[in-house]
């Protein structure tokens, strides 16, 4: 068995920061965390400044007068760490976090078993490549380190720098070389340990496990023992929920909708990896914003605005998916200032992922098509994109008429599609044909247009007629007879121009429409 451990030895410090948005999210500014008065975490800035863990909290003030402090939060930590679980899921089933040392406290290492998934990602070094990629969007830093034994290598992660062992003897050799103090036990213990002079796990070898058990606990000698690899070391193996929802509490309430769009990237972050979990996309998902509430009588502000956003073909590209969400946002006005955000997704489809490709397809092209809507759709609203809609008609005028472009509800409500792809295929290629010879503007009214010995004029100028004509007869049923002969001509700067000639006068009310008609322009 090979085992990968992944530790984020700040992912306490980077959920509170997390909860940052607009000008308070300063990547340098002092962070500190506090827990029963006392400091637990501080970022580099705030160590600079002679912050360190263990302080008093006035004592930090005093040493920092402008260091940023937040309640350490278990649950907190907890919502941030579940994403990296989900990112490990896409590459092994067989994923679990390792118990945190301190009692209370939220696990800070996920571990994978990924032998049987070496050959499938091309080897342990491409495998750690595309896992330390699938990770950097969640905004933690992670130490990897690999091991024959899950417990090995949740200890060997927390070795700087964290070794890589393939086998059982490397792993063995490295725990040797290890600290005490990074077995549960060894911590609590450590100034014991240390009096005794046993700095490392390999001196706790030689000694008697009778005594070892009687004065510092079983505990010990069963972690020694996973981690070499001498007792079974079973793990629970973690399970994404059906349903996605993921909450962030902000420091500072959020006036405005680009605020809130920050914040909303790391919700998205951890969309994109619970959707990678499952090797799925999505199709929707809304976005809640909790407002700030306002004690005042009368006061009739909601409690939570909901965003929903409707995508026409499912995706899991996050860079997508906040384009989405931050044309949408930019057209929302807050009812009052945003407390809390949180992000649900419950219409998901399982698919095969999309192939990469040397050459662009139609498959590609598609969807490039598609994104484009979607954008223009959440940018100016869904009733303001509209397409094109053949009419069995014949005349030009009536052939087509402009409806709402919805290809979510079309793709929801047509799932047979694929079972009658060949023929709407073949439909499609057939009235292609049929209309690629006219243009896709047409005048409003057709224009009368001058004619010199039988030839029409554009703006004083005559047309070269380059193909003709197409004959239409139509409109006998509705009493509005279309009878025409329709030429595709040249006009003197090279633009080409869609002409028609009336066969026959339409009595008094179309008297003018026996000469030539300019009814459409090419692009």
């Amino acid at each position: 068995m090979l085992w990968v451990a992944l530790h984020l030895p700040l992912l306490s410090l980077e959920s509170f920061a997390a909860t940052f948005v607009g000008a308070d999210a300063d990547e340098k500014a002092a962070l500190a965390l506090v827990d029963d008065h006392r400091i637990s975490a501080a970022n580099a800035a705030a160590q600079a400044q002679g912050v360190k863990p263990g302080l008093k909290r006035a004592t930090a003030l005093a040493l920092a007068p402008r260091l940023t402090l937040g309640q350490a939060d278990p649950a907190r930590d907890a919502e941030a760490m579940l994403p990296v679980a989900h990112a490990a899921l896409a590459f092994t089933p067989q994923v679990s976090l390792q118990p945190a040392n301190a009692p209370g406290a939220a696990a800070d290492t996920v571990l994978l078993e990924v032998q049987a998934s070496l050959r499938y990602f091309g080897g342990l070094d491409r495998l750690l490549q595309r896992l330390r990629q699938s990770t950097l969007p969640l905004g933690h830093a992670v130490r990897i380190a690999t091991a024959a034994t899950a417990q090995g290598a949740a200890v060997l992660a927390r070795v700087e720098p964290p070794p890589q062992c393939r086998d059982l003897a490397a792993t063995r050799q490295a725990l040797a070389t290890a600290p005490v103090w990074l077995l549960g036990p060894g911590r609590e213990h450590w100034e014991a340990l240390q009096g005794m002079g046993l700095r490392q796990i390999g001196d706790l070898l030689g000694l008697p496990r009778a005594g070892l058990a009687r004065r510092f606990g079983e505990t010990l000698l069963a972690e020694i023992d996973a981690a070499f690899g001498r007792r079974p070391d079973p793990r629970e193996a973690i399970v994404p929920a059906r349903l996605f929802e993921s909450r962030l509490e902000l420091f500072a309430r959020a006036d405005s909708t680009e605020q809130v769009l920050h914040g909303a990237a790391v919700l998205l972050a951890r969309l994109v990896a619970w959707l990678a979990a499952q090797h799925s996309f999505v199709r929707r998902f809304r976005l809640l914003m909790h407002h700030e509430t306002r004690w005042q009588q009368g006061d009739r502000t909601p409690q939570a605005t909901a965003l929903e956003i409707a995508l026409a073909e499912p995706s899991r590209d996050s860079a997508h998916l906040l384009v989405l969400l931050r044309e949408r946002l930019a057209h929302l006005q807050l009812p009052a200032p945003t407390l809390e955000i949180a992000l649900q997704a419950e219409d998901i489809v399982k698919r095969a992922a999309p192939n990469s490709e040397l050459f662009a397809t139609r498959q590609s092209e598609s969807e490039g098509l598609t994104r484009l809507i979607e954008r223009l759709q959440a940018r100016l609203g869904a009733d303001q994109v509209q397409r094109l809609t053949a009419v069995e008609d014949h005349r030009p005028e009536r052939a087509s008429y402009l409806q709402r472009t919805d290809a979510a509800v079309r793709l929801a409500r047509t799932p047979s599609r694929a079972r009658r792809h060949a023929r709407v295929a073949d439909d499609d290629s057939t009235a292609l044909a049929a209309i690629a010879a006219r243009p896709v503007w047409l005048q409003a009214l057709a224009e009368p247009l001058a004619e010199l010995r039988s030839r029409p004029l554009l703006d004083g100028r005559p047309l070269s007629l380059l193909s003709g004509p197409e004959r239409i007869e139509a409109g006998w049923w509705d009493a509005e007879l279309a009878e025409r002969d329709y030429f595709i001509a040249e006009a003197a700067d090279g633009a080409l121009v869609w002409i028609y000639r009336a066969r026959l006068p339409l009595s008094a009310a179309g008297a003018n429409e026996s000469g030539w008609f300019l009814h459409g322009r090419f692009g």
